[in-house]
């Protein structure tokens, strides 16, 4: 497994690089830093549709508060990111902690519950998570088990967190 782990990353990160792409790659991972793109969409969605208001603003939390979460399982974990010679990493990180990726869990968690209550957008939502979670191996942050893990984790978040009702938008919460 972790050889490859190992022959993917440098697939990934001698395939496909040219500096639009890079850069693109890089801007689209700056979104992902504490959720920010998260939380921007669900405010977006609160904003644009007020009958599922409280289930976009709940959900704008989610990127930033699945984050933390992750944090705390790679200080358990402790597995350094990835150090291919020749290749450094195309972008910083807060901490030299890489498993699981924080962005492929907060990015998984927001699309997994938006889409619980936003279906005609799961399409569009998986896909941005997806995009977000290729850019980690891609600019050298992650290891490819690292996206993985996080894209798996993500979605248990984000399927088993409480979201509040629909039906009434002057309703209560109902978890």
């Amino acid at each position: 497994m972790k050889q490859a782990d190992l022959k993917l990353l440098r697939l990934m990160r001698t395939r496909g690089h040219a500096p639009a792409i890079e850069k693109a790659a890089m801007s689209i991972s700056k979104t992902g830093e504490n959720g920010y793109l998260w939380f921007g969409i669900g405010l977006a969605g609160a904003a644009l549709d007020r009958k599922r208001r409280r289930q976009w603003l709940a959900t704008a939390l989610l990127g930033p508060l699945a984050i933390g979460f992750n944090f705390g399982i790679k200080l358990i974990v402790r597995r350094e990111r990835p150090n291919l010679e020749g290749l450094p990493p195309l972008g910083g990180a807060p901490s030299s902690l890489s498993f699981p990726s924080a962005h492929a869990t907060a990015s998984f968690a927001a699309a997994t519950a938006m889409s619980r209550f936003a279906p005609e957008l799961k399409l569009a939502l998986f896909g941005a998570a997806a995009v977000m979670a290729v850019t980690r191996p891609y600019l050298g942050m992650h290891y490819p088990s690292d996206v993985a893990a996080g894209a798996v984790l993500g979605t248990a978040v984000g399927a088993l967190i409480p979201l509040p009702k629909t039906e009434d938008p002057n309703a209560p919460y109902d978890f």
